[in-house]
């Protein structure tokens, strides 16, 4: 996914933070992503919850009605398998939608939050309330867990590097740390990490919601409280905070 995928909630940016193209009018947007020459977009609704747009016009090209989808939390795409898959924390499964619309879903042990697609094409599943991190193939079969260190409390976000290891968000509201965190392949070790009280300095996060990892392996932070994104080198070293602010 281009790091600017997750970015998209309701416009297209380029490079210097202006804007392109917007998402066409409708209910809040919970997740966008692309795949070959669309993009898709995720509203909570009763039907035509994803909407597929032309990723140079935005223009509307078709809707994808899932059936017995009634959570909202995060979508991601796989090019490999041309798919696209939904996280649902009421019904607690992962829905896997192909780009015409078949649809299949899998269980969840416990509530599944955001999504990302590894360099294995399997799909890493972040659960926060028990910090874990549970990798399934695109079938739904469960290939291994991951349970993060005790000071990673309400972890967001979880993406893979190249070495396996995590880049990881994590922090609610009342938490006292707000960070993210580079964590060793096993999860039990903290490697790197930037930020740490929360606040609205250029090292601090209010709420480090969704991440974004380009071809560089830098990180781009989505802050929901501060309503701005965060880039850092793939050493979780600040670089810039964009000069535009997400609009909700």
């Amino acid at each position: 996914m281009h790091p600017t995928a997750a970015l998209m909630w309701t416009c297209c940016l380029c490079a210097v933070g202006q804007v392109v193209h917007t998402l066409p009018e409708g209910e809040p947007v919970q997740g966008v992503t692309s795949l070959g020459d669309e993009v898709f977009v995720l509203r909570p609704k009763e039907r035509d919850q994803v909407e597929v747009c032309d990723v140079i016009t935005f223009r509307l090209v078709r809707c994808i009605t899932v059936t017995d989808i009634r959570g909202f939390v995060d979508m991601t795409s796989c090019e490999h398998y041309h798919c696209v898959y939904i996280s649902d924390h009421i019904v607690r499964c992962i829905h896997r939608v192909g780009e015409r619309g078949a649809a299949t879903r899998w269980a969840v042990e416990d509530e599944p939050g955001s999504l990302f697609v590894n360099a294995a094409h399997n799909v890493l599943v972040t659960c926060r309330v028990v910090r874990k991190i549970r990798e399934f193939n695109s079938h739904g079969n469960l290939l291994r867990q991951v349970t993060l260190p005790n000071d990673v409390r309400n972890p967001w976000h979880s993406l893979q590097l190249a070495t396996g290891q995590f880049i990881v968000s994590h922090g609610d509201v009342n938490d006292a740390v707000h960070r993210v965190c580079t964590v060793s392949a096993d999860g039990r070790e903290i490697v790197h990490s930037h930020g740490g009280q929360p606040g609205a300095d250029s090292g601090q996060y209010n709420v480090p919601r969704h991440l974004a990892i380009d071809d560089n392996e830098s990180v781009f932070v989505v802050d929901i409280i501060n309503r701005r994104v965060t880039l850092l080198s793939p050493t979780l070293n600040y670089v810039y905070v964009t000069l535009w602010e997400v609009v909700s």
